[in-house]
């Protein structure tokens, strides 16, 4: 069994300020997750790390303090395979989930049809080294194919240079591509820095989409964020048409002051100052991207 370190969420989990930003009725947090509990969910025997116990409950209180009507639940690692924790937050949702699953690729067709039932609508792949090892470019490639029939997307998780390193074959992915969380750029390099210029070429094909989370985890300067907002607000103005917001919420992973998701929320307004390309962001975008009814 191979346990990754003790909890890495810091603390007790902080309760969110009351937002001053009211965003639109069917708002989507678009990229959140769920931990056990364990003693019903365990986690997975060679998981790398070890969450403290967030269960669906916990997220839906959430989004009630934000005003938020719907997520989608990324599948963590903590649990990997075994999406028993997705589709009981899918089913307690009754609709108002879509999920994005951990898949191998000895996957059965069945079982993506399954998946695909309780409200799956893509894939995640890992290019973080304490989050286990990376498919080679021609393993993304049969990903994809995997779950081309299903309309569904790949979503890529890279740092640093990632968007540069994996630019060319994220370009070959037939399906739509979701980068997550900025890309997890460097901002020591700047607003323009080449992994930030592979990020607008990859919104340029039409097929990619960004996620403007995880503000918190590309920051130099903290909360609010005003430096990361910066690199949102750039990349949203870019393609407004492939860009969704989320809070990432609970926060896994982190070696920081824990963010409070209301001052996330909030800075919306700073990275999309008009209305009308709010909405796209928080709900009209997701809604085609994930599948929303």
């Amino acid at each position: 069994m191979t346990l990754g370190p003790e909890p890495t969420i810091p603390g007790p989990l902080v309760h969110p300020t009351p937002p001053s930003f009211r965003p639109p009725p069917g708002s989507c947090d678009s990229h959140c997750h769920v931990f056990g509990p364990a003693a019903t969910f365990p986690f997975a025997p060679d998981r790398t790390f070890t969450p403290p116990d967030v269960p669906e409950a916990a997220l839906a209180r959430l989004h009630r303090t934000l005003g938020i009507d719907r997520a989608v639940i990324v599948q963590s690692a903590s649990h990997g395979r075994d999406h028993a924790v997705l589709i009981d937050a899918l089913r307690t949702g009754g609709g108002r989930y879509r999920g994005v699953a951990l898949i191998g690729l000895d996957t059965p067709r069945s079982e993506l049809d399954r998946l695909h039932a309780e409200g799956v609508r893509g894939i995640r792949l890992q290019f973080m080294p304490h989050l286990g090892a990376a498919p080679a470019d021609e393993e993304i490639l049969r990903y994809a194919d995997l779950v081309e029939p299903l309309g569904w997307h790949v979503e890529i998780h890279v740092a640093g240079t990632g968007a540069v390193d994996r630019f060319g074959v994220i370009t070959k992915i037939p399906t739509r591509v979701v980068i997550d969380h900025l890309g997890r750029v460097d901002l020591n390099d700047g607003l323009d820095s080449p992994p930030v210029q592979a990020l607008r070429r990859l919104l340029d094909t039409g097929t990619v989409w960004l996620k403007l989370s995880g503000t918190y985890r590309v920051t130099l300067t903290g909360a609010p964020y005003d430096d990361a907002n910066a690199l949102a607000a750039s990349l949203a103005a870019h393609a407004p048409e492939r860009v969704v917001w989320g809070t990432d919420f609970p926060h896994p992973n982190l070696h920081g002051p824990m963010p409070d998701d209301g001052i996330l929320l909030d800075g919306i307004p700073d990275i999309v100052p008009d209305e009308r390309n709010r909405h796209k962001l928080l709900v009209d975008n997701p809604t085609e991207l994930f599948d929303f009814s």
